[in-house]
């Protein structure tokens, strides 16, 4: 078990005085059993109005406008997150299962594919190859294996926008590219599966008390009996550096913070630091 202090700052400079924004931040750690929200905030300066309330993916979102001029926009999200390990699974779903009426209707956005999660042919072909011969959980994981394996990490080599098909065509992206990747391949051979987004902390080692530069993170759950975690950036199951915040079909259910804004950005700073607290 660890408790984890996160703050989650970004901060927007305009190339001259803007006299409107409308904006959603979903900046709020879960309440969810093996994670307790001990402590949660959101700040924005400035602001006119805010209000909160809670998506259909069961998301706490703030909502908040700025109805005067102003050249800078910082939102802070600040939370104390109880987070304990995943417990082990007894129950595994078979081939049959999943594909059986009572699954496929209950968990039909979680297999649906999109423009975003859609992969290439190669890639499916992979997926198909695995679910061949592994069981569903065995499948899920060979393909996890795989987009870590084919797929680098390389920061800022695609936008929030980027298909998963593109970043499997350059063989490079970010988590929010591993997540969509894994989650298309995993739809494409009937295994539900989401995107859950939140905050990793980088450092399993880290002395208590010792703040360092955290990440806003993406990672996949698949349906095999249960929800299950698993982070295919870095290989691993979701432990209890993970912090979830949301959960939905794609990076586009819930985004972190959107907005719509009478101007234009010149400079966007984020930045996330994460203390381990015990």
């Amino acid at each position: 078990m660890s408790t984890l202090r996160i703050e989650h700052r970004t901060a927007f400079t305009y190339s001259g005085p803007i006299v409107s924004s409308y904006n959603e931040a979903r900046l709020t750690p879960a309440w969810l059993p093996r994670q307790r929200v001990l402590e949660s905030k959101v700040e924005v300066s400035p602001v006119t109005w805010r209000s909160t309330y809670r998506d259909y993916w069961e998301a706490e979102v703030h909502v908040f406008e700025v109805l005067q001029q102003h050249e800078e926009l910082t939102v802070v999200g600040s939370s104390l997150v109880e987070v304990s390990s995943v417990a082990a699974r007894e129950e595994r779903a078979s081939w049959d299962t999943l594909k059986g009426p009572r699954f496929q209707d209950l968990l039909s956005e979680y297999l649906g594919l999109s423009d975003v999660t859609e992969p290439t042919e190669e890639l499916a072909e992979v997926a198909r190859e695995a679910a061949g011969r592994l069981d569903p959980d065995g499948t899920a994981r060979a393909i996890c294996d795989h987009l870590y394996d084919q797929v680098k990490y390389v920061p800022g080599a695609t936008t929030v926008h980027t298909p998963a098909r593109d970043a499997w065509d350059a063989r490079s992206g970010v988590c929010q590219d591993f997540a969509h990747l894994a989650i298309g391949a995993l739809r494409t051979v009937g295994i539900p599966a989401r995107y859950v987004s939140g905050y990793l902390h980088p450092k399993r080692d880290a002395e208590i008390g010792e703040t360092v530069s955290g990440e806003s993170h993406a990672w996949v759950e698949w349906w095999t009996g249960d929800w299950f975690g698993f982070d295919p950036t870095n290989d691993r199951e979701v432990g209890d550096h993970h912090v979830i915040v949301a959960r939905a079909r794609e990076y586009t259910d819930v985004p972190p913070l959107t907005g719509v804004v009478a101007g234009s950005t010149t400079d966007l700073d984020v930045s996330v630091r994460v203390t381990q607290v015990e």
